[in-house]
């Protein structure tokens, strides 16, 4: 009997290895995840041009690829990580080819947040300053959009 106690034993022992070592590496993933990638950032960054309200950046999201559901998809995952959308459409044409980021307030700092999170290029950035529509930033959904974070995360 002791034979097979010793044997109970060293298994139960491997075992409980196995799920410490387990829990271990999810910890180090979770780590390392934190400080490498950054994350959103949803808060404003100062400036002297804003007169809008609250510290969120503020996002209208226009679909121009004409793929059903486009804008929808992207103004919940820009929810979720704590931008404020506050319209959601259309663009006035579907033969946008690349995804653009356009300030709108004069302040690149928060269309470059905005970018990040969906993962559009820097370079894709532009700005058209139009203080008349009362919100940071525009995001133009391109062609592209399956190389996005809201679509490439989802898969």
């Amino acid at each position: 009997m002791a034979q097979g106690s010793s044997r109970f034993t060293n298994g139960l022992l491997n075992v409980v290895l196995m799920a410490v070592g387990l829990g271990a590496a999810v910890l180090l993933y979770a780590f390392a995840s934190q400080t490498v990638f950054t994350g959103s950032r949803p808060e404003r960054p100062p400036s002297d041009t804003s007169e809008l309200v609250g510290q969120i950046i503020q996002v209208e999201v226009r679909n121009g690829a004409g793929v059903d559901h486009l804008a929808e998809r992207t103004t919940q995952y820009l929810r979720d990580r704590g931008f404020d959308v506050v319209d959601m459409g259309n663009h006035s044409s579907f033969d946008q080819d690349q995804s653009v980021v356009i300030d709108r307030i004069g302040n690149l700092e928060a269309a470059r947040n905005v970018a990040e999170a969906l993962g559009i290029p820097p370079s894709r950035v532009r700005q058209n300053i139009k203080p008349a529509h009362y919100l940071d930033a525009s995001v133009i959904l391109g062609r592209d959009y399956a190389e996005l974070r809201p679509f490439r995360e989802t898969r």
